[in-house]
């Protein structure tokens, strides 16, 4: 079985989201997979994804605050800022924890560690809606 849909994500602030719920909410046929994997692609240079910590909140506050200690903004070495102090950071920060994640599917559910969960890394202040590609193949 192969299963090809694009969502659009409400917009979120900036900052780490676990959003493992959202994607689950739209894929119905999951329960239907009994081995395979779900491709989650986001169509975004400025928004990243990621699999990491799901229970303690913490975690993601930590993560927004390093991130901006690695690629601080108002750089005076930054050609790229048109769009913003906010927009070559984010496009680095995106760079750096990539555009996708693959999830083995067991017995109708992702099969990720208890403490896991998937993450919408937004990079930007006002990012806007984002829009996630999911790709399901299974049998």
């Amino acid at each position: 079985m192969w299963i090809q849909r694009t969502i659009t994500l409400k917009p979120y602030a900036r900052g780490f989201h676990l959003i493992t719920s959202a994607i689950e909410q739209q894929l119905p046929e999951l329960s239907q997979i009994q081995a395979g994997l779900l491709h989650v692609f986001i169509q975004h240079t400025s928004a990243s994804l990621t699999i990491n910590e799901n229970a303690d909140p913490t975690v993601r506050g930590d993560f927004e605050r390093v991130f901006n200690r690695l690629v601080p903004e108002n750089q005076p070495y930054y050609q790229h800022n048109d769009e913003g102090s906010d927009d070559l950071p984010a496009h680095i920060k995106t760079s750096l924890l990539g555009p996708s994640v693959t999830i083995p599917i067991t017995n109708g559910q992702l099969n990720m560690g208890t403490w896991q969960g998937v993450y919408l890394c937004e990079h930007r202040d006002y990012g806007g809606s984002r829009k996630l590609v999911l790709t399901l193949n299974g049998e």
